[in-house]
């Protein structure tokens, strides 16, 4: 299972580098990873995503908290949250097909940030499903190259679980039809 954990650090030399090693030495692979400031000076999150079994997710958060630096952390992989990912796609763009990935762009809710004879490069943001569903409409015009940032994360302040609400919805709708 896909787990997303949310840590807070001194924001000091070498911190990154000994989570890291943290989850390599145990043979993980870290699928997502971002860093930056957090709310107080002098403290970072970093969020990332790893593919592991609940308990072993349970002695990663208590090797975590054996780290110095490390001051707090949260597995928020089922506390109703907003997660965002950036993404940044160059992809091919004659004049013929423009007015198709426009629409896209439009229906996507992303933006066109740069314009070349033959390609456009497009920002999107949004929740890592968005990413995907994005890539699959655009592969038909030809990626050329693709940026994206890890998924960053914070718990809703309103407790609101908009992923349950979805699959509830989803189910009334199936059940209607």
């Amino acid at each position: 299972m896909k787990h997303t954990l949310s840590v807070l650090v001194q924001d000091e030399a070498g911190v990154l580098s000994r989570i890291a090693g943290l989850f390599s030495r145990r043979g993980f692979n870290i699928e997502s990873l971002a860093v930056g400031n957090a709310e107080q000076s002098g403290i970072a999150r970093i969020t990332m995503v790893v593919n592991c079994e609940e308990q072993i997710i349970e002695q990663i958060v208590k090797q975590l908290y054996k780290l110095i630096p490390v001051l707090k952390v949260n597995d928020i992989t089922n506390a109703p949250s907003v997660e965002r990912e950036l993404m940044l796609v160059k992809l091919n763009a004659d004049t013929a097909s423009r007015p198709e990935i426009m629409q896209f762009v439009q229906i996507f809710r992303a933006r066109i940030v740069d314009i070349a004879d033959d390609a456009l490069t497009i920002e999107v943001v949004g929740d890592p499903g968005k990413m995907v569903a994005i890539l699959n409409v655009l592969q038909r015009f030809g990626i050329r190259e693709i940026a994206r940032t890890g998924k960053i994360a914070l718990t809703r302040a309103s407790g609101v679980n908009t992923e349950l609400l979805k699959s509830r919805q989803s189910e009334v709708s199936q059940f209607l039809t």
